[in-house]
Formats: structure tokens, C-alpha cells, sequence
């Protein structure tokens, strides 16, 4: 069923489903990965653990390859666009679609893995700050 509600609902929706068939939440997959994060991360010194926080900082917020592809593609393509045009339309040749076809496709796969990798590394910081937040309070 297709629904743009997103991913969060949809994970709604299975759990709710493990509930109907009474089966136990630690069977989900992906409740079970989270854990094993959780666990590695609580295994490791504070210092440490604040360290690569930092670096997950940097890594959510920097900018990347991806959206330097992304505003920069256009305006390449912008700048050599007569010779695009001469490359791609020669003899009324169909390689402009082909040209088409595989720069839309590279730019919505790079757009959808930048926003996945941002989406994980908010997990880890998330889950770093709990485990800090948890240290300090045990003090």
C-alpha cells in the first residue's frame, strides 16, 4: 500500500502488526539493530563517546559531494550547453534522452543516499547523547 506518510508511519504500522500477531518487538529487525548500536556505543569510554559525537556532528552538517553535485551539475551544463546541444542532438540522434535519462537518475539516487546518511547519523547522535545524558545523571 502506498502511502506518504513515510517511513516512520510504515514502522508504526509493522509494530502494530507484531502486536496483532503476538510477537515479541526484540524479533524486529530493525529494533534489533538500534539495539546492538546502543550497545556499542555504551561499551566505549565517555571521552571517546564524546569525540565521535563531534564527529557525527560534522558528518549530519557538513555539505557533502551530493549537494555540490547537485547545485553544480546545472550550472556546468549551463556553461557547455552548446556543445551539449551540438554533442546530443547531431543528425537528430536520440542520445539526448540517454543523457537525460541517466543524469535525472544519478541526481535522485545521490539526493535520496545524502538524505539517508544524514537520517543515520542523527540515530547515532541521538543515541550518543542518551547514553551521555545518562553517564552524567548517574554521577
Amino acid at each position: 500500500m502506498f502511502s506518504f506518510r513515510g517511513d516512520a508511519h510504515k514502522f508504526y504500522l509493522k509494530l502494530k502488526k507484531l502486536n496483532r500477531t503476538h510477537l515479541r518487538y526484540g524479533e524486529n529487525r530493525e529494533l534489533k539493530e538500534i539495539r546492538e548500536i546502543q550497545d556499542f556505543y555504551k561499551g566505549i569510554e565517555t571521552q571517546t563517546l564524546l569525540d565521535i559525537y563531534y564527529k557525527m556532528i560534522k558528518e549530519k552538517n557538513g555539505s557533502g559531494i551530493i549537494p555540490i553535485f547537485v547545485s553544480a551539475g546545472p550550472w556546468l551544463l549551463f556553461i557547455f550547453s552548446k556543445q551539449l546541444q551540438e554533442l546530443l542532438f547531431k543528425d537528430g540522434s536520440m542520445l539526448w534522452l540517454t543523457f537525460i535519462v541517466v543524469y535525472v537518475t544519478t541526481l535522485i539516487m545521490s539526493v535520496i543516499l545524502h538524505f539517508h546518511e544524514k537520517a543515520w547519523a542523527s540515530l547515532h547522535i541521538e543515541i550518543i547523547q542518551d547514553i551521555l545524558k545518562s553517564r552524567e545523571e548517574q554521577k
